[in-house]
């Protein structure tokens, strides 16, 4: 006896579908992630139809049906796709493929349903449900993709490395899956995947790009990242990270595995923030570690400057990897750079001009920067651990009062260059620069309050040791 979700198919476009076919004497399907979903009890809200001959006719008729008005038809695929309501939906025409070696672009022909099942990366995603009328809802499963999903096994329907020689993205896809359902692969798969590593060297960055980021947007990404290195993936890619791996001892002096400490970093700061770029910045705030790594006799391995290379390597990986070169590239680069001084606050003392200077160059990024710099605190030593916690709070208080006591976060010096160039009768000129920066370390160094007048007065004593005459007396604002 067959399997039937008709229950969970009441959502207005099935009906539509299901009827429109009956009338027309057509054969349609829910296939893949939304039956993986619906299985799995999962939310989803983005549905494929697979159809027995033309996706893209199918869908303009059922779009008029739902009065939906626009509908994005992509006749070299055949397929095509409309949003309704809170589901998309994308229809196309069922096809066989084949693949030459330097593309994973394929060559098409229509197919059948069994076809289109044949094409699919793995077997949870080859699930499909009939929309016919005779067997509305009913589950078709020729690859046992539901044991599969019972089990949690990512396997391929086909032999795996036909499977991902054909479009190597989807070795990717293999570790995205298994890391996100928390599923494991099949060992085939995983020596097919190792296999065919170089293979991805056919995939655009941008692809490869975005696979990454889903594996790091799971609930624990350290395993998608595991995954790619125990498949030789990793390097293909971000060799950069490979470097990070191992731990050199000498004169009985180790320093700890910088790989394994990043994955650390990366899930404790997943149980705390959603956000990819933060994520991305826990990835990399230790990436210069390898080419700065010393060893003196007296102190063991330093790392020393590792925050300001690694900083300066975040654009050039950024662009490797063809992720965006705008204000987000700017914010990791910006986390990479800071991340080690509120650690030295938590190791020496925290005085009013240290987190002074930390609310200034951080702005409205000290919250995440807080956030990546707790989760870098990793030890197999719970007393250290909780130590370094306990003055990290003590740290994120003083944050607290000097701000607000301060208002130093983003703060600009309160006199501005065409008020000295008035004060002192000057055109343009080094002086200038000169003053705003000696006003600004004068508030965080503590000797001036952030305000207007005392900023005045501090500019009057600088002018002077300057030989500035005053020429126009500014206004008080008190």
């Amino acid at each position: 006896m067959s399997l039937n979700f008709a229950t969970h198919l009441k959502h207005p476009v099935f009906k539509v579908v299901s009827q429109y076919i009956e009338e027309n004497n057509l054969e349609a399907y829910v296939i893949g992630g939304f039956v993986r979903d619906l299985i799995l009890e999962k939310p989803s809200k983005d549905i494929d139809i697979v159809v027995v001959g033309d996706g893209t006719d199918l869908a303009q008729n059922a779009a008029k049906i739902l009065k939906v008005k626009s509908v994005s038809v992509f006749k070299n695929y055949g397929t095509a796709h409309f949003k309704y309501k809170d589901l998309d939906i994308e229809f196309v025409g069922a096809r066989k493929e084949s693949y030459q070696s330097h593309s994973r672009k394929p060559e098409t022909e229509k197919g059948t349903l069994k076809d289109d099942q044949n094409r699919r990366d793995f077997t949870i995603n080859t699930l499909a449900l009939d929309l016919r009328k005779e067997g509305f809802g009913n589950l078709i499963d020729p690859f046992g993709g539901l044991e599969d999903l019972e089990i949690g096994i990512i396997r391929t329907p086909l032999e795996p490395e036909i499977t991902f020689s054909d479009d190597p993205l989807r070795m990717l896809r293999a570790i995205r899956f298994a890391t996100r359902l928390d599923f494991k692969i099949e060992i085939r798969c995983l020596e097919a995947i190792k296999k065919q590593a170089s293979r991805l060297e056919i995939i655009s960055k941008e692809r490869i790009a975005d696979e990454l980021n889903k594996i790091i947007l799971t609930e624990k990404p350290s395993r998608g990242f595991k995954l790619l290195n125990s498949t030789d993936l990793l390097i293909q890619f971000f060799p950069e990270m490979i470097a990070l791996q191992g731990v050199e001892t000498i004169d009985g002096k180790s320093h700890k595995d910088n790989f394994i400490h990043t994955l650390e970093v990366l899930d404790n700061l997943s149980q705390n923030s959603d956000s990819l770029w933060l994520r991305w910045a826990a990835i990399l705030h230790d990436i210069a570690k390898p080419p700065t790594k010393r060893f003196d006799s007296n102190s063991g391995w330093t790392f020393h400057g590792h925050e300001d290379l690694g900083a300066r390597m975040v654009p050039k990986i950024f662009q490797k990897l063809k992720l965006p070169l705008d204000n987000k590239m700017k914010y990791v680069q910006k986390l990479v750079r800071l991340h080690l001084r509120p650690i030295a606050l938590v190791k020496g003392s925290v005085t009013d001009s240290a987190v002074r200077r930390l609310l200034s160059e951080a702005g409205d990024d000290i919250e995440d920067l807080m956030l990546l710099c707790n989760a870098d605190i990793t030890s197999k030593n719970e007393f250290k651990v909780k130590k370094y916690k306990q003055n990290f709070e003590l740290v994120s208080q003083k944050l607290k009062l000097v701000e607000e006591k301060d208002r130093i976060r983003n703060f600009q010096p309160p006199v501005s260059g065409d008020l000295i160039m008035k004060t002192f009768g000057i055109g343009p000129q080094a002086e200038i620069g000169i003053i705003k920066s000696q006003i600004k370390e004068s508030i965080l160094e503590g000797s001036i309050s952030n305000n207007y007048d005392e900023a005045i007065q501090e500019m009057f004593r600088i002018g002077k040791d300057l030989g500035l005459i005053v020429k126009i007396m500014p206004e008080s604002k008190k």
